[in-house]
């Protein structure tokens, strides 16, 4: 089963971070011969064209529009971004007369007990002098660079007792001896191309270096970093760009920001999939009442995974509406809007589900346990649309190594594929 997940294994794999994820999703659209527009410039759309749009090189939206018209849209929107340790912009510091330790801070609300003794290195973007202007330059050391060491159980009698860990203290890791003082600048100068005094400002995080795992009795499951919500980032690109648009415009949307509320001019809680829905239809000869009736017919599946039942504990999960790996698409719900699904759209989603030959499941969370939220409602509140909450179990979410089933891989390539290719 290890084939069925090769592809996405290998994506995460040169994703350490959201702008080497949105530049892989580029790289994808490119080799399928989209077109790439700048917003920062007017828009020339044809009928049968397939375009995107990057912002702050770290979200992306792309669409493709019908040869003989269409009447909506159909969007998937997922995001990026995962949870992990942001490096502050003096981030080489001495430490016990000995070391060079990286002053970070936590990005995301991530399980901290994960980050500990693994293999980390250092990825994202610099911006850089070049010719009197700034360019951006992908970083990655792509090598083992730091590990945030445990304190020995000795020193710490409570810490298999519950341990409230200190991200200014606890979670600082280590990089070197103490002459490796300005080595990291160094590296990442490197890295650019560039001098170092040219490099004006970064952007850089940790990741864990751990290679990706497909295991299990029948290597049904598979582990690695940053599956939610890359997973359905990917699954839904891979199928967007294989599927043809008939009678509709496809909309692939991936934000940034999600795991910190979206509230950024990249993420679902800004302008952004509005923007670029906006000008293509204005470019494309429709009036502004013809725009707002086609957004008004139009459909978005929220695409970011959910909590599969948990093998050792199950007590977290509502008993008659929690997911398992490889039983299926999940279809969330919450009555407190945390999830956009209602009953229009959970029939139309399983409809299309059924339609793909893919079982789906259902997600509600203990109503004692409000649980986490997603882009879905965010995203409505700026491009209203009918929207279904749906994403793939797994385990271990926001932990720095995380676990998800083969089975449900193939399930959701399936279904956005199906509903890519029909009009709703």
């Amino acid at each position: 089963m290890k084939q069925e997940v090769a592809s996405f294994l290998d994506y995460v794999a040169h994703s350490p971070t959201v702008f080497q994820a949105t530049q892989q999703a580029c790289d994808m659209l490119d080799a399928a011969g989209f077109t790439r527009l700048s917003e920062h410039e007017a828009w020339e759309i044809l009928p049968g064209g397939r375009y995107y749009v990057t912002r702050n090189r770290s979200a992306l939206v792309a669409f493709a529009v019908p040869e003989n018209g269409f009447t909506h849209c159909q969007i998937v929107a997922s995001h990026g971004d995962s949870p992990t340790f942001k490096l502050k912009a003096h981030a080489e510091g001495e430490a016990a007369g000995a070391y060079i330790r990286l002053d970070v801070e936590p990005y995301g609300g991530m399980i901290m007990s994960t980050w500990f003794d693994r293999p980390l290195s250092i990825a994202g973007r610099a911006l850089v002098r070049e010719d009197g202007r700034l360019v951006t330059r992908l970083i990655d050391l792509d090598r083992d660079a730091a590990l945030i060491p445990n304190m020995p159980i000795h020193f710490n009698r409570d810490i298999n007792s519950g341990y409230s860990y200190n991200p200014q203290t606890d979670m600082l890791p280590l990089f070197g001896g103490k002459d490796a003082k300005g080595a990291l600048a160094a590296e990442i100068a490197a890295k650019a191309g560039a001098k170092e005094e040219d490099v004006v400002a970064c952007d850089l995080f940790l990741y864990n270096r751990t290679p990706a795992s497909v295991w299990g009795a029948n290597e049904e499951f598979f582990s690695c970093p940053r599956i939610d919500d890359l997973e359905c980032a990917y699954t839904s690109l891979a199928a967007f760009i294989a599927a043809p648009a008939a009678g509709h415009v496809n909309v692939c949307a991936v934000f940034d920001n999600e795991e910190v509320g979206s509230l950024s001019k990249q993420g679902a809680d800004s302008t952004l999939l509005g923007d670029v829905l906006t000008r293509a239809l204005c470019a494309l000869g429709l009036s502004d009442a013809q725009i707002r009736a086609a957004l008004a017919s139009s459909f978005m599946v929220s695409a970011d995974n959910a909590h599969a039942q948990h093998p050792n504990h199950g007590e977290y999960a509502d008993p008659d509406n929690c997911p398992y790996m490889n039983e299926g698409v999940v279809i969330k719900f919450n009555a407190n809007q945390r999830y956009a699904t209602d009953g229009r759209s959970c029939a139309i989603f399983r409809a299309v589900c059924e339609n793909a030959g893919v079982p789906t499941q259902v997600m509600s969370n203990r109503s004692d346990l409000p649980g986490g939220s997603t882009l879905g409602s965010i995203s409505d509140t700026l491009v209203p649309v009918s929207t279904v909450d749906i994403g793939l179990p797994q385990l271990a979410m926001h932990s720095s190594w995380e676990t998800a089933g083969v089975q449900d891989y193939e399930f959701l390539i399936r279904a956005m594929t199906e509903y890519f290719g029909s009009a709703l």
